[in-house]
């Protein structure tokens, strides 16, 4: 890094990113409000170079929603349902069998399924599920389920302890899980955005008791909203903690807040500025997290093009048919090709990778020519 061009309230922060020193939450906050966007890039780039190198990666996969039916009446989401309401819906195991089926023709190695807090599904429903989607291939990682959807199975479905209902889940089939529901801690925020939804001790609680368990996942943030500076500090202090314990989150996936359909939509979105600062303090903050996710149908692939610069390293998946984003009001893609998301990282100047679950490179693979491009789709709960 070329400390000339940091200028001196920054700088200090940059020698300890430099020295590979952890930053602390005043610095993080000091970060955040500083408007030389291009300091915080060349910082954020530093720890993405140390980590990274050169390569951008990306996923083939495929996201299925079984259902939207939920429980649950969170603020900011323009997707749940009720039973009777119009816009509700519930796949079919089988319906769910064949989506994977045609994906796996396109060279998926994931299938990322999640949905809301069903009232009536009950286990063997989940366990067949997952059978029978891993019975498609065994190398197909299954990533399934966010923290509170794995909570909701314990309490009402399984009726057993969390650390039980993983390992059932995993038995039948649970290959990774979702970093979903995380929103912002902030006990106040939650309140006002998802009421009612799990506590952020609770969310943190099922993903150490999976990583306790030789166990993945990802990990999120929804920002843009209602939320302080200090409030997306705290959210991912509490992340790094997490982390240092347990080391099982293998990338973060922050996203901004769509509120074009919402009740909250009266909520400014967030402009390119912060969220390319956002990515920026993330991955500096967040010294043991190895990858950084810029999630383009959020973003817009264009500005997730430029995130490359402010410490990403990976462009996630392909994806179609997304729907949470998209039901709220978003304008982007459905669906990027293979083809489209290496010219982006290629025209950014780095070396685009397909990875696997779980990060790792993976070479190639060329789906067959009559195959669509399947990938993730349909639900933001990385």
């Amino acid at each position: 890094m070329n400390l000339s061009l940091i200028s001196n309230d920054l700088r200090p922060i940059a020698e300890k990113v430099e020295g590979r020193q952890r930053i602390s939450d005043s610095e993080a906050l000091q970060l955040y409000r500083n408007n030389d966007l291009n300091a915080l890039g060349l910082i954020a780039s530093t720890v993405r170079q140390q980590k990274n190198g050169n390569i951008a990666t990306y996923i083939l996969n495929r996201y299925i929603n079984y259902s939207n039916v939920c429980i649950l009446s969170c603020q900011f989401c323009a997707f749940a349902a009720k039973k009777r309401d119009a816009h509700a819906f519930e796949r079919s195991i089988d319906d769910i069998v064949v989506a994977v089926q045609e994906s796996l023709a396109a060279g998926i190695t994931e299938v990322h399924m999640v949905g809301g807090l069903h009232p009536t599904l009950k286990k063997d429903w989940y366990l067949d599920l997952l059978r029978r989607v891993r019975a498609l291939d065994p190398n197909l990682i299954i990533k399934a389920f966010t923290a509170i959807e794995v909570r909701h199975l314990a309490q009402r479905i399984f009726k057993l302890p969390i650390a039980d209902t993983l390992a059932v889940l995993r038995e039948a089939g649970l290959g990774a899980l979702t970093g979903g529901g995380a929103e912002i801690f902030d006990a106040e925020v939650r309140d006002e955005i998802c009421r009612g939804k799990e506590s952020a001790e609770e969310w943190l609680e099922v993903h150490r008791l999976w990583h306790e368990m030789g166990g993945r996942s990802t990990c999120t943030m929804l920002y843009g909203h209602i939320e302080t500076l200090e409030q997306r500090v705290d959210h991912l202090r509490q992340l790094r903690e997490l982390q240092d314990d347990t080391g099982g989150f293998t990338g973060f996936v922050p996203f901004a807040f769509e509120p074009q359909t919402t009740i909250l939509a009266h909520v400014k979105p967030a402009s390119a500025i912060d969220q390319l600062r956002n990515l920026a303090v993330s991955r500096i903050y967040l010294d043991n997290f190895d990858h950084l996710t810029a999630y383009w149908v959020s973003m817009g692939l264009p500005l997730a093009q430029v995130s490359l610069s402010y410490g990403v390293d990976d462009l996630h998946g392909t994806i179609m048919e997304e729907k949470i984003f998209h039901m709220a009001g978003a304008k982007t893609p459905q669906e990027q090709t293979v083809a489209t998301l290496e010219h982006v990282i290629r025209e950014a100047g780095r070396e685009p990778v397909q990875r696997d679950s779980f990060y790792r490179h993976l070479p190639r693979r060329r789906p067959a020519a009559t195959a669509s491009p399947a990938v993730e789709s349909e639900l933001v709960c990385a």
